[in-house]
């Protein structure tokens, strides 16, 4: 009995662990207080990126879900925008999902591209929405813009946080994840 529970020990991959936590934490407690999109989104785009770097694919959208659900209830997303949470949700598992395939050819291309395909996404599920289920007044525009180019903008951002971030860590370990 105590070479199994010594066998589970040993496995229990202290560092992933580590990254999770402290991504969903991130992800989870940022909106909560700064309510300003150009300074929460990069850093929430970078935990996505730190999250599809460090964590199986599994939970690294399991993270990207999070901040959506703390946008909204922290105020940083306007009610208005309630339905476009699932929509965000799914942008930001696109986002892992793209750059965990292309990350490997090459960080840079991998971001870059990743952050195109969600803000095409978040661009086109919003107007979609706002144009089919809501009204339009100054309001329902205001917070369109907040899915359009900011969101580009914000995922690039933290794609250049997350790559200092790797380069930190890794030169911290003595490892070269990326030149």
């Amino acid at each position: 009995m105590v070479n199994f529970r010594i066998a589970i020990i040993e496995k229990i991959n202290y560092k992933t662990i580590f990254w999770f936590i402290g991504l969903m934490a991130i992800a989870s407690i940022l909106p909560q207080f700064i309510h300003n999109q150009f300074i929460t989104g990069p850093i929430i785009n970078a935990t996505l990126f730190l999250a599809a770097f460090y964590l199986e694919t599994g939970a690294a959208v399991l993270v990207g879900i999070v901040p959506s659900v703390a946008a909204l209830s922290s105020g940083l997303l306007p009610a208005l925008l309630a339905p476009m949470v699932p929509f965000i949700m799914i942008a930001n598992a696109i986002l892992i999902l793209t750059f965990n395939k292309l990350k490997s050819i090459h960080f840079g291309s991998g971001a870059i591209a990743a952050s195109m395909v969600k803000y095409l996404f978040l661009y086109l599920s919003a107007n979609l929405i706002i144009n089919t289920l809501m009204p339009h007044n100054l309001a329902v525009k205001a917070a369109a813009i907040m899915m359009s180019w900011p969101q580009l903008v914000t995922s690039l951002a933290g794609a250049v946080i997350a790559f200092g971030i790797i380069k930190f860590v890794s030169i911290y370990h003595g490892k070269k994840e990326y030149e």
